[in-house]
């Protein structure tokens, strides 16, 4: 916004005052309260219930108004920086504040819901068989005591130079073994598995002893694979959910090394207590398979090579439900 002023010794003075406007961030915690629900969640990331819900559990926790913000508008500045991975300068323009402004909310929020992770992010109920085990005879009663799925995901960083090497993945980045031809529609799989089974291929086949991470040969193990990895593959669409929600997650700006891990803590807390009283999970998520289809590719991913009792007691009870699954079936 551009001002004019004449002083009076004559000089014509122009000033560029930054973010002077009627419509305020006020103005726009209003706009999208009393708008369009569609419109709330695409640039909140959540529903207007789980908003109210979740600005009254920061503000049990520690978030408070300030003179000018109130805990509703930091909230919301939050999620749009976090959804959309807006920059301090255009989250400032959007909300009519500085910079300054809106970096100290932000880091007030952020530490609030870092606080909150020893409540929200913890292990399952143990007691309770989970409903899409229990009332699936795919999965019941062969994955009746499990309790969930592990993995990990890799979310990019900026750190300073000396600090790099320790961030990186540590593989040789070396190709090992490569065939081509094959229809990108095929899933790695089945590429994979001809790939062993026909010499002309020269799979280079490990030597005895060794694991490669992956069950083959025996179609008692296939059928387990693919049981578990349909019931495993919720990991991957979990943080495919969670990336496409917040998509900061995508590539975190350049800020202490610190405040990006609060970031995933913090979007990761949201991300649970969204699960808890919101399902809208399909607008984040689509083209994800579904649980218990056998019929869209799933990944084989089987499990790592055993090194201590616990291992072997879990490669004896993979084991178990393996033949359970194959004497079921014969």
């Amino acid at each position: 916004m551009l001002k004019q002023w004449r002083a009076s010794g004559g000089w014509n003075c122009i000033f560029n005052v930054i973010n002077v406007s009627a419509f305020t961030g006020r103005n726009r915690m209003l706009e999208l309260l009393h708008g369009h629900d569609g419109q709330f969640v695409e640039v909140l990331r959540l529903n207007k219930e789980c908003f109210y819900r979740l600005c009254s559990l920061l503000t049990e926790n520690g978030l408070q108004d300030t003179r000018s913000i109130s805990a509703q508008e930091q909230v919301m500045m939050f999620l749009t920086i976090v959804g959309h991975c807006d920059s301090n300068r255009r989250s400032g323009y959007e909300w009519r504040h500085s910079g300054e402004t809106v970096s100290r909310h932000f880091n007030n929020v952020c530490s609030v819901l870092v606080s909150l992770a020893p409540r929200l992010i913890g292990p399952p109920d143990f007691v309770h068989i989970p409903s899409v085990i229990e009332n699936n005879p795919y999965y019941s009663p062969y994955f009746q005591d499990c309790i969930g799925a592990m993995d990990g995901t890799h979310v990019p960083c900026v750190v300073d130079a000396h600090l790099q090497p320790a961030f990186r993945n540590h593989f040789q980045m070396k190709f090992t073994y490569v065939v081509a031809g094959w229809e990108g529609s095929v899933h790695d799989a089945r590429v994979l598995r001809d790939a062993e089974r026909d010499p002309s291929f020269r799979f280079p086949h490990p030597p005895m002893g060794k694991d490669r991470r992956r069950q083959g040969g025996d179609p008692r193990n296939e059928r387990f694979n693919y049981r578990h990895a349909s019931l495993r593959n919720v990991v991957e669409r979990t943080f495919g959910l969670w990336k496409n929600r917040f998509r900061i997650l995508s590539g975190i700006p350049r800020y202490g090394v610190r405040k990006q891990r609060d970031i995933i803590i913090a979007c990761a807390v949201l991300h649970n207590f969204i699960k808890m009283f919101a399902d809208d999970a399909e607008l984040f998520n689509a083209g994800e398979p579904q649980e218990g289809d056998e019929d869209n590719d799933q990944q084989v991913d089987p499990p790592v090579q055993e090194q201590d009792e616990d291992a072997n007691a879990m490669g004896n009870f993979r084991d178990y439900v393996r033949n359970s699954i194959w004497n079921a079936e014969q």
